[in-house]
């Protein structure tokens, strides 16, 4: 029998992916070589004159350039980290902070997704960070202002016991007046913050681990060739698992903080999860 007539698609197909995974890792390999490189040379440019070598001697725009240099930082000494990974999404995953790296990897199926898919990802993660960011700022702006308000008004009590003691009607006026005025800032800020609508974050103290195996049985349902629609819900399904995790360690630290603002947003999540069951029933 020929060559020509044992050769199947099959066959074929393995030496296709084969060949692709050598290009991926020689592609990836090169990127950092040349990243050290012009590490190395950047070092030994004057100042000022960096541009202009790469103009002259690379042909490389300072962005690329930048792409290369950064490859070879962050992943020269650990390739196994990328091996798996297109040049594409290797320079994608330089949007996660090196120490949240591998944590991400792990939670995201980063090897199955397209590198405009992980874009997409690592962006909305920023996006969510960022909000959680100003919600905290915030939090914390209204903690140091209830604080603020309640030192006054313990003063505002002190002074005017003084005041009494001391027998100066006057004064005593001003400083029930003023209490008064306080203690009504107090009340007001807790009505707000009471009617403040919550944001949930996504988040879990510890995911049973009959739940974690669940999971991992429908990753790699959903991880089998499919349509569109399967790749996109597998994306949203793990940031959602992700999110989750995430929400329950929020809750402990606040739990450790605040108890009444622990039970309260405790009480938002059951709320939302009870919403989504009866949204899927």
């Amino acid at each position: 029998m020929s060559e020509l007539t044992t050769r199947t698609p099959q066959v074929i197909a393995a030496e296709i992916r084969s060949i692709d995974t050598q290009t991926r890792e020689i592609v990836l390999r090169s990127a950092i070589e040349i990243g050290k490189r012009l590490n190395e040379v950047k070092a030994l440019v004057p100042h000022g004159e960096w541009g202009a070598w790469l103009e002259a001697n690379v042909h490389y725009s300072q962005s690329t350039a930048n792409n290369f240099m950064r490859i070879a930082e962050e992943y020269g000494s650990n390739f196994q980290a990328i091996e798996n990974l297109s040049y594409t999404k290797a320079l994608a995953l330089l949007g996660v902070p090196a120490e949240e790296r591998e944590q991400f990897v792990q939670e995201h199926d980063v090897e199955n997704m397209s590198a405009r898919e992980l874009q997409q990802t690592i962006k909305e993660k920023k996006r969510l960070e960022k909000e959680l960011k100003k919600s905290q700022e915030a939090a914390e702006k209204e903690r140091k202002e209830r604080e603020a308000l309640e030192k006054r008004v313990a003063q505002l009590q002190t002074e005017l016991a003084d005041a009494k003691i001391a027998g100066d009607a006057e004064e005593a006026q001003k400083l029930q007046e003023a209490l008064a005025e306080a203690q009504a800032k107090v009340k007001q800020l807790e009505k707000e913050l009471r009617a403040k609508p919550i944001d949930v974050p996504a988040v879990v103290e510890k995911i049973p681990e009959e739940v974690e195996r669940e999971l991992a049985e429908l990753r790699k349902k959903v991880a089998q060739p499919g349509n569109a629609a399967e790749v996109k819900f597998r994306l949203q399904f793990d940031q959602l698992v992700a999110g989750f995790r995430d929400l329950l360690g929020t809750l402990n630290e606040i739990q450790a903080t605040d108890a009444d603002t622990y039970e309260k947003y405790k009480g938002a999540v059951r709320g939302l999860i009870g919403k989504m069951t009866e949204t899927l029933r």
